[in-house]
């Protein structure tokens, strides 16, 4: 039997560096012909990423992917209210009007199409990939979610651009208590990387710290997807919600119960939850920290760039007493 690892079971090794000036680290990457300063994309959740929030995240130098969980017209709509230079993304699914939706997306302007479910290496997703690449030509199509190299191989041969990668490690997600199936984020990241396969890798889902951040990008993800990173901030989408003074934003899985009721009035099966998250202001703020913060984690290992940083990591496993060590532990002493 395999014995797999995420984040919080290894840490990077710190390498010689001469790097001088953490400004002169480039963390840019690219989806194709569309190149990005920050390698973030903000979740295509609906208390994630909406106009405001893609807005945000362009101005900051990443990508905000528009949920689907709308109208096409409601989602146009928000596509629309978006400048036009910068590249524009936005979700859907792979039944129903998912065609229609595509075509009216890239007419209002969406360069970078997302086929967005939980299951990706399935028969209905090689449809939609096909159907698209057949409708909509060169569009940059990102896809999944996958957790194998099977599966990551399987999208790319059947045209897509960029991959999800990661299954059932999202903060408000149960996929791995509910169907008992599901592999950790980071192995499912470090075993798509070996992949001779041209599409790009992206890793989705158990991010909670811009170490994590940098623990994907080392280990082969071209981008990292967040979502509770990001939940409560200005920008997301919905009302706020207040408790004894302090504002707070829902965050919730889109296989929650609440989310299936709002977006298709009935339930399948549960595998999300919902949440309220204190207000964080700005996304600028935490975009920028958590950009100071990877540059930081390459200046322990010596790189100036991403590929740089994938050349020269050294991955080591720690034990529980490791990881205690790793996190601030001043209340915990005598």
């Amino acid at each position: 039997m395999k014995e797999t690892v995420t984040f919080d079971d290894i840490l990077l090794v710190p390498q010689y560096s001469e790097v001088m000036s953490r400004k002169s680290i480039s963390i840019a990457s690219s989806l194709g012909e569309h190149n990005f300063e920050l390698p973030i994309i903000s979740s295509p959740m609906d208390t994630i990423t909406d106009s405001m929030m893609s807005a945000a995240m362009g101005a900051a130098g990443g990508l905000g992917i528009i949920h689907r969980y709308n109208t096409i017209d409601e989602q146009c709509k928000h596509v629309e209210c978006l400048p036009q230079d910068c590249p524009v993304g936005a979700a859907i699914g792979v039944t129903g009007d998912y065609l229609e939706r595509a075509k009216e997306l890239v007419e209002a302007g969406v360069n970078i199409l997302c086929v967005d479910v939980a299951h990706g290496h399935h028969a209905l997703t090689r449809h939609a990939i096909k159907s698209l690449r057949k409708s909509l030509g060169d569009i940059h199509i990102m896809a999944g979610n996958v957790a194998t190299l099977e599966g990551f191989n399987d999208l790319s041969d059947w045209g897509a651009d960029s991959i999800r990668v990661g299954i059932g490690g999202g903060s408000i997600c149960s996929t791995r208590i509910q169907t008992g199936h599901g592999v950790p984020t980071l192995q499912s990241i470090m075993d798509c990387s070996v992949s001779d396969r041209p599409a790009a890798l992206i890793a989705d889902g158990g991010i909670k710290t811009p170490g994590d951040i940098v623990k994907a990008l080392a280990a082969g993800a071209d981008f990292v997807i967040l979502g509770s990173m990001l939940a409560g901030t200005m920008e997301t989408p919905g009302d706020w919600v207040y408790n004894n003074g302090e504002r707070y934003k829902t965050y919730r899985g889109m296989a929650s119960v609440e989310a299936q009721i709002d977006w298709r009035g009935h339930t399948s099966s549960v595998e999300g939850v919902s949440h309220i998250v204190p207000h964080k202001g700005p996304v600028k703020d935490i975009l920028k920290s958590l950009s100071n913060s990877i540059r930081s984690g390459l200046s322990y290992s010596g790189a100036l760039n991403l590929g740089e940083l994938r050349s020269k990591t050294k991955l080591i496993k720690q034990t529980s007493a490791g990881l205690l060590e790793s996190n601030t532990h001043i209340k915990t002493r005598y």
